[in-house]
């Protein structure tokens, strides 16, 4: 099944269900998917529904969006509205693939670092282009580039 019709799924046992947050969250993920289908098809003329990637890359951003509100109402004193963006996130957690653990990550790094060769922290970019692919949805761009400054500088 794929990420779009679990989606669709789960949106309607939330509505039989009356499961208001729920229903709520993946009801804003659908309709950025939308969006992201009518972008594509706009930019690259494709008919074709959206690939797991391209709906996972909308989850990815939603996710982001609510760790940024979390951020931003919590130095502001709305512990409530936090509140409420951590629920969505607990909700937006079943539809990502299972994070990496620091040592994957830095296995795979270190596999990076030997197939392009660099050795100091101007290599830094060569190393992200080849690790960020692998990692995408299961390990974040701070933990990452972290890693690969540890391993560059010595």
């Amino acid at each position: 099944m794929s990420l779009k019709q679990r989606i669709e799924d789960d949106l309607k046992a939330a509505l039989k269900a009356g499961d208001k947050e729920r229903l709520g969250c993946l009801r804003m993920v659908k309709a950025k998917a939308q969006e992201k289908q009518i972008e594509l098809r706009g930019k690259e003329g494709r008919e074709a529904e959206l690939s797991d990637d391209d709906v996972m890359n909308v989850v990815l951003a939603y996710v982001k969006q609510r760790h940024d509100s979390i951020e931003s109402y919590e130095r502001g004193g709305r512990e409530d509205l936090a509140a409420k963006e951590r629920v969505e996130l607990e909700i937006l957690a079943a539809y990502l693939p299972q994070p990496m653990s620091e040592g994957e990550v830095a296995a795979i790094i270190d596999e990076a670092i030997r197939k392009s060769g660099a050795s100091e922290p101007k290599d830094m970019g060569a190393v992200m282009k080849l690790v960020l692919p692998k990692v995408k949805g299961r390990a974040g761009g701070k933990l990452v580039s972290r890693i690969v400054q540890g391993r560059l500088k010595g």
